[in-house]
């Protein structure tokens, strides 16, 4: 580089190039206007179409070759060029046969297939990949905590459970999921107080801590079992408006299972609300015959149960209802009360009381087409 000031001078692949601050380069680098635009609408032109080719090429064989690994464990799927991630993930029948499979007695083994295959098709970076294998997360889930206290290997489930683990560990980059909750003793656009509060740090917001930071673990052990399930919940949880409704109709059964309490003690003021008496016939659900497996309770501490009740509030509340997902989130929803009431859990009492009112509240206003509890009342009046 020169000593001049008024010099500088870069290298960039072998090529050296001098500007000067003189007035003289406006002069010399000068381009007609219609060029410059033309030649740089063509180059980005150029280069836009060449790197959505290259991204749909990239993508695409990644995604061939899960879908000719699936094939091999699914003999029925036909792999072909029209047979994309998507595709299968809103197809009943690949899931049926997934599903099936998952909840063979073996399943969870470190040596099953279709748990290698759920590990490396999620490892491969690919969005719609990665939404295939958390399709499956309720039974995966589901199944693991289940057959805990069988003590049968269940080391398949693991391995796919820490990758979704470090997945969200890496995303978050040491940092903790925080929301600021402002403090009602001050007045805002929508309440007023009596007393003027006086303004401070301490007054002002509140930090709330949604989700701790994360440290990476290779193993799951009993003590971090409960987080790292409900960190794969939580990643379940930010993509769940693209899960398909049987997968979060898995994710309601497993929730009865889980409380291991009966809540139809509960179900006769959802009845009165709505209007409309739920099935109370015992249905063949995905469940199948765990029961039998030995299936039942397991610990629901606080790290567990946030995302699940998260889960279950919006297939409670969602947009465009599907009837028989909130009945099956109702019916969930009352056998963790009835388990936070045995278990005399003031926080999940709280939390679990006002998802059951709720969908009260949601099961009252059946005359309207949607229903959004966080929508302003729209109305001339303004009260005082």
């Amino acid at each position: 580089m020169s000593n001049d000031p008024s010099t500088t001078t870069s290298s960039i692949a072998g090529d050296t190039t001098t500007a000067t601050t003189d007035d003289t380069i406006s002069t010399a680098t000068t381009i007609p206007e219609d060029t410059t635009s033309s030649t740089a609408l063509t180059s980005t032109t150029k280069a836009s179409t060449s790197l959505d080719s290259s991204s749909s090429s990239t993508s695409s064989k990644p995604q061939a070759a899960a879908i000719q690994s699936l094939s091999a464990i699914l003999p029925s799927l036909s792999s072909t060029s029209h047979t994309t991630a998507s595709s299968l993930l809103h197809d009943p029948h690949t899931s049926s046969q997934i599903s099936s499979l998952l909840k063979q007695p073996d399943s969870g083994a470190g040596d099953n297939n279709l748990c290698r295959w759920l590990y490396d098709t999620f490892q491969s970076s690919d969005p719609d990949l990665q939404l295939l294998v958390l399709r499956f997360l309720p039974l995966v889930a589901g199944l693991y905590l289940s057959r805990v206290p069988l003590r049968i290997p269940l080391a398949g489930f693991e391995a796919v459970l820490l990758a979704l683990y470090a997945h969200e560990t890496a995303s978050r980059g040491g940092h903790s999921v925080t929301v600021n909750v402002p403090d009602v003793s001050h007045p805002s656009l929508y309440h007023e107080t009596k007393d003027a509060a006086v303004k401070s740090n301490a007054t002002g917001l509140n930090l709330a801590v949604i989700s701790p930071s994360l440290e990476p673990h290779g193993t799951v052990r009993s003590t971090r079992r409960a987080r790292i399930v409900g960190v794969a919940l939580e990643l379940y949880y930010t993509k769940i408006y693209e899960m398909p409704v049987e997968s979060k109709i898995d994710f309601c059964e497993f929730c009865k299972v889980w409380a291991g309490q009966d809540g139809e003690m509960y179900k006769q003021d959802v009845e009165k609300s709505s209007g409309n008496k739920i099935n109370e016939g015992k249905e063949e659900g995905s469940l199948g015959n765990n029961h039998k497996e030995g299936m039942g309770r397991v610990p629901l501490p606080c790290e567990l149960l946030q995302p699940v009740l998260r889960i279950l509030g919006h297939c409670l509340l969602c947009p465009n209802q599907n009837k028989k997902l909130t009945d099956k989130a109702s019916e969930a929803c009352r056998s963790l009360y009835a388990r936070s009431m045995h278990d005399i859990n003031p926080k999940a009492i709280l939390a679990t009381e006002s998802l059951l009112r709720l969908a009260n509240m949601a099961f009252d206003s059946t005359k309207q087409d949607l229903f959004d509890p966080t929508d302003v009342p729209k109305s001339r009046v303004i009260s005082m």
